[in-house]
């Protein structure tokens, strides 16, 4: 068993937990995921990493409670643990394979929807330890639906939060600030979008017309996360690729959006109707 040894609830319905695998924390990288299972008849649950501590072999995995899965994972308490907490998988972010030296001084922006905050953190934080110059937008619902804002103003030289009702930060969507920040000069090496698919898909359209490199992260379209199922199929470039083996992470401009905002909604049904039972204490 993988025991979970810190867990806190970063919102009510968002549980960051540290989770005992040294195997993994030793071989991680930014922008990988990993896959997870309660007990023996639990769904195969696929996460990103948020973070990892190669010394103390931990892995740190974030989960919004959205469906039945996923809720029997925030209700794990510290001292228990997964059956299965296998990874890391994926390909890393580019920038992982770059020489340090080469990304010292380079400036990069990244964009953060909701949840997407976790997978972005690690990257950040990577880049921050080459010597890079991170700027980050933060976006959320509300104030109490904005996590990691600590931890991200440590690695980042400036962070930008705006909230769709204006409770804290900017009143605005993500896009307004980046388009803010471009439209006065800001240049950038390179950036990466990490949230809801639709947001995801603004910001690619917004970012265009500055011709700003930009990466974005598929990886809430994946399931089994070993590219045998084929749910997480995505056109990329006129071409089929997998997302959980072939990315999580693309060139923004040359993801199909609306192909792959149409198969995320295939399943929408049966998850809410198993998490309905699990409510109940049928499933």
């Amino acid at each position: 068993m993988y025991k979970i040894v810190r867990k806190k609830f970063l919102t009510p319905a968002i549980a960051l937990m540290d989770v005992d695998a040294p195997r993994m924390a030793k071989s991680a990288q930014p922008g990988q995921f990993l896959i997870v299972r309660v007990h023996d008849k639990g769904e195969r649950i696929p996460l990103t990493v948020c973070d990892f501590d190669r010394e103390r072999g931990t892995v740190t995995i974030v989960t919004q409670i959205v469906g039945a899965s996923s809720r029997r994972i925030c209700h794990l308490e510290e001292g228990e643990g997964f059956i299965d907490f296998a990874g890391p998988l994926g390909q890393p972010s580019e920038f992982v394979h770059e020489n340090p030296e080469k990304i010292r001084g380079m400036r990069f922006l990244f964009i953060a929807g909701g949840l997407g905050t976790a997978p972005v953190y690690p990257q950040v934080k990577y880049l921050h330890g080459c010597g890079a110059k991170i700027d980050v937008i933060i976006g959320a619902k509300t104030k109490d639906m904005v996590i990691l804002e600590e931890e991200m103003s440590a690695v980042c030289s400036n962070l930008y939060i705006c909230t769709d009702d204006g409770s804290y930060g900017k009143k605005g969507l993500v896009t307004d600030v980046m388009k803010e920040l471009l439209e006065r000069g800001e240049i950038y090496d390179g950036a990466v979008a990490i949230g809801p698919m639709i947001m995801m898909k603004f910001v690619t359209l917004a970012a265009k017309p500055f011709n700003l490199p930009l990466i974005v992260s598929l990886n809430t379209l994946m399931v089994d996360g070993t590219g045998m199922c084929g749910a997480c199929r995505v056109s990329v470039g006129g071409k089929t690729k997998f997302a959980c083996v072939d990315g999580p992470e693309f060139n923004a401009y040359d993801v199909d959006f609306d192909e792959a905002m149409r198969r995320q909604g295939m399943y929408k049904s049966l998850e809410q109707e198993a998490d309905h039972k699990c409510k109940i204490g049928l499933g």
